[in-house]
């Protein structure tokens, strides 16, 4: 978290946008790192934590709306097309897209709070087919309880936690 303090204190609000943006839609960056940094720094009265929780809920919804997207439209025709070389058969993708129609809600929500899966989420939703408005309610659930749960989880905790160490 010290290697993301200075950007975060530089750049504030927007340095976590982008890298909560870019990580939703599937870069490989430290985006739960970045908010739990934050989150601390708005102990220290650096940032807002309400302000923190909206543009990291914001960021989370347009990344993954965005992953969706690129799932849907691109992301499709390449498993059918080359979904042999990671062993995903046409049976399999039948079987996946099958599960994101029972079950999708339920796991857009739930990828949120599982590092791989969270940067995969919008991009798989939007490559099995999973239609859009469920994909966007689950997507604005799952992301306001991920911004809940590390805004201000670490910012109550974080400063109880403080206060028994002194």
């Amino acid at each position: 978290m010290t290697f993301l303090e200075p950007y975060i204190q530089q750049y504030g609000l927007y340095a976590i946008f982008v890298i909560i943006y870019l990580e939703s839609f599937g870069a490989p960056l430290p985006g739960e790192s970045a908010l739990v940094a934050s989150s601390l720094l708005a102990v220290r009265g650096d940032l807002s934590v309400t302000d923190l929780f909206f543009t990291v809920w914001i960021a989370a919804v347009l990344g993954d709306g965005t992953g969706y997207a690129i799932g849907h439209f691109g992301g499709r025709p390449l498993l059918r097309r080359y979904g042999w070389l990671v062993k995903l058969t046409p049976e399999r993708l039948e079987k996946l897209e099958d599960l994101f129609r029972r079950r999708g809600p339920i796991i857009v929500v739930g990828a949120r709070f599982v590092v791989v899966l969270r940067q995969l989420n919008g991009l798989v939703a939007g490559s099995v087919g999973m239609p859009w408005h469920s994909f966007f309610l689950a997507n604005l659930v799952g992301a306001a309880l991920w911004a809940t749960v590390w805004s201000f989880g670490p910012y109550y905790f974080g400063g109880l936690f403080h206060t028994f160490w002194r």
